[in-house]
Order: structure tokens, then C-alpha cells, then sequence
């Protein structure tokens, strides 16, 4: 039942049954892999990012001439 929400919950029960760590290991693999970095890496990078936004959303709309 390939495809379907049962054949699903029957697969993800048989990874877990030939080892319980299965899904672990496949995240694990995947944050390995990530080399973007991002916010977490740069705590500094993420405050500045978000006073720009915050500056901007507060911003008054500006009228568009006519």
C-alpha cells in the first residue's frame, strides 16, 4: 500500500522495529550536512536582521504622487 497514510504507519513501524534510533540518525544526517549556518550560528547577524525588519514594519506608508 504504497503511498497511503496505512502503508506509511506500516513502513515507519517496520524502521522502527529494525532499529529504534532509524529516524534519529536520518536528522542527525541531515543537520550534518547543513552549511548554511543561519541565526543560530551568528547571534549578532540575527539581532541586527531583525531590528532592520522591526524599523521597517513601523514605518509610515508613504504616499504615492499623483
Amino acid at each position: 500500500m504504497a503511498g497511503t497514510v496505512t502503508g506509511g504507519k506500516k513502513a515507519a513501524a517496520k524502521n522502527l522495529a529494525k532499529d529504534p534510533n532509524f529516524y534519529a540518525k536520518i536528522g542527525k544526517k541531515g543537520g550534518q550536512n547543513g552549511r548554511t549556518g543561519g541565526f543560530a550560528a551568528n547571534p549578532e547577524l540575527a539581532r541586527i536582521a531583525g531590528a532592520k525588519g522591526g524599523r521597517i514594519s513601523r514605518r509610515r506608508k508613504t504616499e504615492v504622487a499623483a
